[in-house]
């Protein structure tokens, strides 16, 4: 019996109904529920594996959530060693993905619309109470006090980026309310409230046609970083151009992401079209996989096209590209191929660091193939099934362990918020373009894409 299955009974007793069609309720017993799980990895239907993964890093959101705030946690270490002691230090962007994932396990089962709605009431809370600069959250709070954290010494206040993230996620989470329901009603008007309070056009310093990631009280715009090029801010400038009350001008858009048209200069890697120019960090063809994520938890790139590319075809090839490389495997690194593959940003011997095909130290990210579903469904899903079927040990309770390398004989039993998050969203998109439907609903989203020129179904 393999080390999942042996951990079956740690899942919530609905969980096998969801997973085995019993009945509605669930197991009648313990009992029943030991004689499910004796069941082969190898006969779990594509359907049912989903699900439990799925499940899984939904609860990194949930059952791991940070108690005071009910935010995410930015890391989770099952081994319960953590630098400077930040077991309690929650994370804005990652949370936007927990939102989502939240949403996801309400319409799954895992958890009821009430128990949803008590927890969006009590993220909401901490919203609307910690630190905000210029209504942009920071990267990091500790999530007893909801004061910031610095990620690093200049970036101490508003995190725009992450804060796009966030409002991605709560844009989600009101589109999918019912403004029939008193108490749900409430919790969009909190949620427009602080969506609208976002100033994005704060950061342009001013009219400057780029946005700046960050802003500091005690260090002003020093931290100095443009978003310009490509990578996995998209969101930020479709959300800020469609902004209720603190909109962007086109040009931002036009001259400071697209740098001037600069970013459709492509490439042909591993013999696909990149679509967009990813050369802006160290002269790669393209970036590591969660650029392909990211902004997309939401935003539906199916048929979405502007003037400088396809974004699905920039999304489906980035996800092959990497597919590609860890087939032909070109460093001979072990147990590359067919089903392990998928590079990103994620822990790795050195500590956290970005991977990608010019980047590879061996260290494969479960992220990188699963957040890619609705990509690459055949190849994401051999991946998967050897996860749970060849290397059960790579797995723990909130799915899939952040990364690993077999060529190092490394891996470490935790998990990053940014990295989990993606997978139930993704996942959900591909079996039922539940997120990508409720995001792009909100009319913001549309003022946004027509702003800056998009079309989109």
């Amino acid at each position: 019996m393999t080390r999942l299955l042996q951990n079956y009974h740690r899942l919530t007793v609905p969980l096998f109904g969801i997973l085995f069609g019993l009945c509605a309720c669930g197991p009648q017993s313990r009992q029943e529920a030991e004689t499910v799980a004796v069941t082969t990895a190898s006969s779990i239907s594509d359907d049912s594996l989903l699900t439990l993964v799925q499940f899984q890093t939904f609860n990194y959101f949930w059952d791991g959530a940070e108690p005071v705030s009910g935010m995410g946690r930015e890391r989770i270490h099952m081994d319960n060693v953590y630098p400077q002691n930040d077991k309690n230090v929650v994370t804005s962007g990652g949370s936007g993905f927990g939102l989502m994932a939240m949403v996801v396990g309400i319409e799954r089962g895992f958890i009821s619309r009430q128990q949803g709605i008590e927890r969006f009431e009590k993220v909401l809370h901490f919203l609307e109470t910690a630190d905000r600069y210029h209504g942009v959250w920071p990267h990091w709070w500790y999530g007893d006090t909801g004061k910031t954290k610095p990620f690093s010494k200049k970036d101490d206040g508003g995190d725009l980026v992450e804060t796009s993230f966030l409002a991605q996620g709560l844009l989600v989470v009101r589109q999918y309310l019912n403004r029939e329901d008193e108490r749900e009603a409430a919790l969009i008007d909190r949620i427009n409230k602080l969506w609208k309070e976002i100033e994005f056009d704060w950061h342009t310093q001013e009219g400057q046609n780029v946005l700046y990631w960050h802003w500091s009280p005690n260090y002003g715009w020093e931290k100095d970083f443009d978003v310009r090029g490509y990578n996995e801010c998209l969101i930020m400038y479709v959300l800020a151009a469609g902004s209720p009350t603190h909109s962007i001008r086109p040009e931002v858009y036009h001259e400071g992401w697209a740098r001037g048209g600069i970013i459709a200069e492509d490439t042909v890697y591993y013999g696909l079209q990149t679509v967009l120019n990813h050369y802006e960090t160290n002269n790669d063809p393209v970036g590591p996989l969660f650029w392909a994520h990211y902004s997309y938890l939401g935003l539906d790139p199916r048929k979405l096209q502007d003037r400088y590319a396809d974004y699905w075809t920039l999304n489906q090839n980035h996800a092959l590209i990497h597919y590609k490389h860890c087939v032909a495997n070109p460093h001979g690194f072990k147990g590359y191929g067919e089903n392990l593959w998928g590079l990103t940003s994620s822990y790795s011997p050195r500590g956290y660091a970005a991977h990608k095909p010019n980047q590879d130290i061996s260290v494969i990210s479960p992220t990188a193939a699963l957040s890619s579903f609705p990509y690459t469904p055949e190849e994401s899903m051999r991946m998967l099934r050897f996860l749970y079927q060849e290397a059960d040990s790579l797995v723990g309770e909130y799915g899939p362990y952040d990364a690993f390398s077999l060529e190092k004989d490394w891996y470490l039993p935790r998990y990053l918020a940014i990295d989990q998050g993606p997978i139930p969203v993704m996942i959900e998109n591909y079996r039922s373009n539940l997120i990508w439907e409720l995001f792009m609903s909100a009319p913001e989203v549309h003022v946004g894409l027509n702003k800056l020129g998009f079309a989109s179904q």
